[in-house]
């Protein structure tokens, strides 16, 4: 079913797909079924380009035929596609489940529209049941992982196969928990202060709309308070 509704999002959002356009591509699960939508576009005769935010999607996308660029190669991005791990009423979001966070959030600060999309799961009242994200240097990441613990957050680093995951920029991970539902606003600025923090998983309300799949069905809701070049 989760699977059926992640899909239902993101056919909806390939109606937000023009010709010529150069598309930023999402990384995860739900991003997956927009890659393979944008693919079949391209087969039809769709002109497009694409920004990958991982290797992963950027792997994908060549498998479903999708011309892929390298960022610093074009002169913007129209429109980027990609999933949340968590959004609240005011559009902020968590986002970094799949590692690609600092790359997710290059794309989404230099689009000129960018849809979350998402099953009903991502959807709650105050961001804070998943952990924050944070991507880290690996020089001196324990020493911050200290740091990040003597303010009463737990960071935990990490681990793919046994080993600390790495990112496509091959830095470090830390997840961070918080026994109290989290102001992540606060906490990511404060983060992000500290040397060897490279960014956080905390995407204010940079979303043009989100859209949403349930049992019910599927809705668009649009962010008429859009941040378009503020501090992300």
């Amino acid at each position: 079913m989760q699977q059926e509704q992640k899909q239902a999002a993101a056919l909806k959002a390939a109606e937000y797909i023009r010709d010529n356009m150069i598309l930023g591509l999402g990384t995860g699960s739900t991003a997956y079924y927009l890659i393979r939508r944008a693919g079949e576009l391209v087969k039809e005769g769709m002109r497009l380009k694409a920004v990958a935010t991982s290797r992963s999607s950027e792997k994908l996308a060549e498998e479903f035929g999708i011309p892929v660029t390298d960022i610093n190669e074009v002169p913007r991005i129209d429109l980027t596609i990609d999933g949340v791990d968590e959004i609240d009423p005011d559009f902020e979001a968590v986002k970094g489940g799949g590692g690609a966070l600092t790359r997710e959030k290059i794309t989404a600060y230099h689009s000129k529209q960018v849809i979350w999309i998402m099953d009903h799961r991502k959807q709650v009242l105050k961001l804070g049941a998943f952990p924050l994200p944070v991507e880290v240097l690996p020089f001196g990441w324990r020493l911050l992982s200290e740091k990040i613990q003597s303010l009463g957050y737990t960071p935990i680093l990490r681990i793919e196969n046994g080993q600390a995951y790495r990112t496509d920029n091959g830095n470090y991970i830390l997840d961070i928990h918080s026994p109290s539902p989290a102001g992540y606003r606060k906490l990511s600025g404060l983060l992000r202060s500290y040397p060897g923090v490279v960014e956080t998983g905390y995407f204010p309300a940079v979303c043009s709309r989100i859209i949403v799949a349930d049992s019910a069905g599927v809705r668009v809701l649009e962010n008429k308070k859009r941040i378009v070049s503020g501090d992300l």
